[in-house]
């Protein structure tokens, strides 16, 4: 079960973030991100209140809003690193970096103890070898800076956000992404005010924000709650393979070519997969 909602978080991901990018090359990308988190927030609080689950919050780091605190700062630089760099157009740069944001809470997870036995770790990386070719990496001789800072930068975010999460999950996965959208929320607020705009965005839009919201909502909801029924690790390195479905609906419905990498990625993705499910 933790690895079919894994890697299903990983399906929603890979959605919100091919509309998300489509999105951030019309509009800022802090606007796209501020407005999906909002709708995110929405589900979220609909969920809390359908399912009754409410814990008051406290500022124990073994509780639920401490770790959701800093998933949610961390969680928001990422996510606007991300957009920003697919709206330079260099997603073969940006991408593959970004997928490989999993190592983070891998590491902060064997430091803590975990031990998968020697097939899972085989299948973790050859998963991760294949998220990063999914990405279809781009060789150049001259590898264009901005791009690849944005990618590091949405790395070290989504990858620190991961770990909090699985922190705050231990407690509660509902309230712990419920109250990272609040955080997001609030700050994409205030740099809402700052530039005194909320994007501009018609009506054909908020549906498009609504499928990002809704969509990355549950994706971090899904892998929370992952990361409490099986090994943290395995979890985070499904979740991580959201670049193939980002390529494969790219491919489908902007017609991007997909290149003899980005194939050998899926394989090796797929391949991975079924050795950590050995």
């Amino acid at each position: 079960m933790a690895a079919f909602l894994a890697l299903f978080s990983s399906v929603l991901w890979g959605t919100a973030d091919f509309f998300g990018g489509n999105m951030s090359k019309r509009f800022k990308s802090f606007a796209v991100t501020g407005a999906s988190q909002a709708i995110g927030l929405i589900v979220g609080l609909v969920l809390v209140l359908i399912s009754g689950t409410w814990i008051a919050p406290n500022f124990s780091w073994n509780g639920y809003f401490l770790p959701a605190l800093f998933a949610g700062v961390t969680g928001l630089l990422g996510l606007i690193a991300f957009y920003s760099g697919l709206a330079t157009g260099r997603m073969g740069v940006v991408s593959p970096i970004s997928s490989l944001s999993a190592v983070i809470p891998l590491v902060y997870s064997f430091i803590h103890g975990e031990r998968p036995h020697l097939v899972q770790y085989a299948g973790m990386v050859v998963a991760l070898i294949g998220a990063f070719c999914a990405s279809g990496p781009e060789i150049v001789k001259k590898l264009p800076v901005k791009p690849l800072l944005l990618g590091l930068g949405a790395a070290i975010g989504f990858g620190t956000a991961l770990t909090f999460m699985a922190q705050g999950s231990k407690t509660s996965p509902l309230l712990t992404m419920t109250s990272m959208r609040v955080v997001t929320v609030v700050i994409s607020a205030l740099i809402a005010i700052r530039y005194r705009t909320v994007g501009g965005f018609g009506a054909t839009d908020l549906k498009i924000l609504s499928v990002i919201g809704a969509s990355d909502f549950l994706a971090n909801f899904l892998l929370g709650i992952a990361t409490t029924r099986g090994l943290v690790s395995v979890a985070m390195v499904l979740g991580s393979l959201f670049p193939i479905v980002t390529s494969l609906l790219a491919f489908r419905f902007l017609h991007e070519r997909l290149h003899k990498v980005q194939y050998l990625g899926i394989v090796l993705a797929v391949s991975g997969v079924a050795l950590i499910s050995i």
